[in-house]
């Protein structure tokens, strides 16, 4: 080793330093995973989504005053994940629930969506907070003004302005408030 030192030091130094490098990543025990882009929720990152549309999900009765819905009920996550991602078509008087454990900021997008939605982000009260429209395949989150979301609705784009659903409009269900329904 001394005579290839004298010979030339940096060879010495490469190999060494590959050989280190080399041993980090032979021993490296957790695969090296890419940050999420910045229009996925933080909340979605680890969350595996499906690579297909899924399987109707069990229903409930939504109402909002005189109005009445069916809406599929995402409660894990990876069918909060999956959402309407890959579904061709939602009828005019369906939905799907997004019930969160917690109240907090919420942030949806619409990866691998191919219909129009419009969401309600609605506090654990029922209350409808905000309402916003969602454009198929639009990665961009669309991101809560209030921090007390627990629920998200989301019907066919333009539901609730043809149903003249309003911010602070109440949501219950046939079993009751949300919180009595989902957290009983």
């Amino acid at each position: 080793m001394k005579k290839v030192q004298e010979k030339n030091p940096w060879l010495v130094i490469v190999v060494v330093g590959l050989a280190v490098a080399g041993a980090l990543f032979i021993t490296s025990e957790k695969p090296v995973t890419p940050n999420p882009p910045a229009s996925v929720p933080l909340m979605f990152a680890p969350v595996q989504h499906l690579l297909h549309a899924q399987p109707k999900l069990p229903t409930i009765k939504v109402n909002m005053g005189s109005e009445e819905m069916i809406a599929e009920i995402c409660r894990e996550p990876v069918q909060i994940a999956t959402g309407m991602m890959f579904r061709t078509k939602i009828a005019e008087n369906e939905a799907m629930i997004f019930v969160f454990s917690n109240a907090e900021p919420r942030n949806f997008y619409m990866r691998n969506c191919l219909v129009p939605l419009s969401a309600a982000y609605i506090e654990p009260d029922g209350k409808i907070a905000e309402m916003i429209d969602l454009q198929p395949g639009d990665e961009r989150g669309v991101q809560s003004r209030t921090s007390n979301i627990q629920f998200v609705l989301e019907v066919p784009q333009g539901w609730f302005k043809r149903h003249s659903i309003t911010n602070g409009a109440v949501i219950r269900t046939e079993r009751g408030s949300l919180m009595e329904t989902f957290f009983r």
